[in-house]
């Protein structure tokens, strides 16, 4: 499971109740989480829009191709 998990871009969980977005203020239903983040171990509440909208940016990051040059 651990695996699988780590190919993941975004663990995605319910909110605590009473929680709030992150980025809008609106009621939270999402707890998301990235692995291997710094903060891997504490997850951000978002609401349903700023969720998607997060959830894309870090897919959008794992996109990049990083290259080595060869002296």
């Amino acid at each position: 499971m651990l695996d699988c998990e780590m190919r993941q871009a975004v663990i995605i969980d319910i909110a605590p109740r009473g929680s709030t977005c992150r980025w809008c203020g609106k009621p939270a239903g999402l707890l998301l989480t990235v692995p291997g983040d710094r903060y891997h171990n504490e997850g951000e509440c978002f609401c349903l829009l700023c969720a998607e909208e997060f959830a894309r940016t870090v897919a959008d990051t794992l996109d990049r191709v990083v290259t080595t040059e060869v002296a």
